[in-house]
């Protein structure tokens, strides 16, 4: 299988190199495809090996979890999922590389093929992956009702008041992350959170602050999130990007219509981040370059990638002191 699997892309890499005669995109495209493949195959051996550290923690939060809070096992066996290939985040990078590989007209042009390559070969440098990962982390640290430290980010409390935000419940930090869940449209033409499968759980276990979370209430007064105020760009599709965008603008229209503003949820970073690697502070301005150039393509003939992707320097202070593995 994986003799065939190799086989297979080097016929693509060849068939694209050829073409590229006409066109310098598609050579491009030809030799970043196998290096982004090899860099998503890598970086499954470190979260195999143990080499990713959020991902290290997460098995170990997970462990001291259950032994605490045991009513909350089933749901902290689908979080520790994130530490392995079998994670969410994990195999998004997988879908969207079969996506460039094995349906390239889905794109509207050779350049958005390529800036996607580019894209998922910077989503899997295992220690970026390690600071996205650091979102369902904390999930797990205020499970514990404060047993466990944060990682990577301020406290609750000192990020709700920093950001004037409003407390969504256990679990906020993955509210708009197309890997947890998506934004649905009512009858009454809001839209509002709705988790994926295991995780509709939240709803159940912690009802003692749930109720729907209506996208335009999330977007004006939402807290800090890696995935929202970093890792957008990187752990995102082209269309998901897109959708991201259109029910900004619509609701941005909707408050329009009745004389009202609405502050997109991406205008601006929100303070929270704490100790993150070189990787997520240098990826700032590579974002805003990346964001810049992908403005002239789409994906499906329509979208563009992200035109702000909220990336802000990282503060230096934590919630507790906590000692990190390598």
């Amino acid at each position: 299988m994986a003799g065939m699997h190799r086989i297979k892309t080097l016929i693509i890499a060849i068939c694209l190199i050829l073409a590229g005669c006409s066109d310098p995109v598609l050579e491009q495209i030809a030799k970043q495809t196998p290096i982004s493949e090899q860099r998503v195959a890598q970086l499954a051996s470190a979260l195999e090996q143990g080499q990713v550290r959020n991902a290290k923690l997460i098995r170990t939060y997970s462990q001291k979890l259950r032994q605490s809070k045991p009513e909350l096992s089933d749901l902290i066996d689908e979080f520790e999922k994130d530490a392995t290939t079998q994670g969410p985040m994990y195999k998004a990078l997988l879908d969207r590389l079969n996506t460039v590989k094995n349906q390239p007209q889905m794109f509207s042009s050779n350049q958005a093929i390529y800036e996607e390559l580019l894209n998922i070969y910077q989503a899997a440098d295992p220690v970026l992956y390690s600071d996205a990962l650091s979102d369902p982390l904390n999930v797990l640290a205020d499970m514990s009702d404060g047993q466990l430290p944060r990682v990577n980010a301020l406290s609750k409390a000192q990020s709700l008041q920093a950001n004037n935000a409003q407390d969504f419940g256990v679990g906020e930090q993955l509210i708009g992350n197309p890997n947890y869940g998506q934004w649905q449209t009512g009858s009454n033409g809001m839209s509002f959170w709705a988790w994926y499968g295991m995780y509709a759980m939240m709803d159940n276990l912690f009802d003692y602050r749930r109720k729907r979370i209506y996208y335009n209430d999330w977007g004006r007064y939402r807290n800090y999130s890696y995935y929202n105020d970093y890792g957008r760009t990187r752990y995102s599709s082209p269309s998901q990007l897109r959708k991201q965008t259109d029910l900004d603008t619509r609701t941005r229209k909707s408050f329009a219509s009745k004389g009202q503003k609405f502050t997109s949820a991406y205008s601006k970073s929100r303070t929270g981040s704490s100790s993150l690697s070189g990787q997520s502070k240098s990826a700032q301005s590579s974002a805003k370059r990346f964001a810049s150039s992908s403005r002239k393509s789409s994906f499906a003939k329509k979208s563009s990638y992200s035109k702000s992707a909220s990336f802000r320097n990282s503060r230096n202070t934590t919630s507790r002191s906590f000692r990190r593995g390598k």
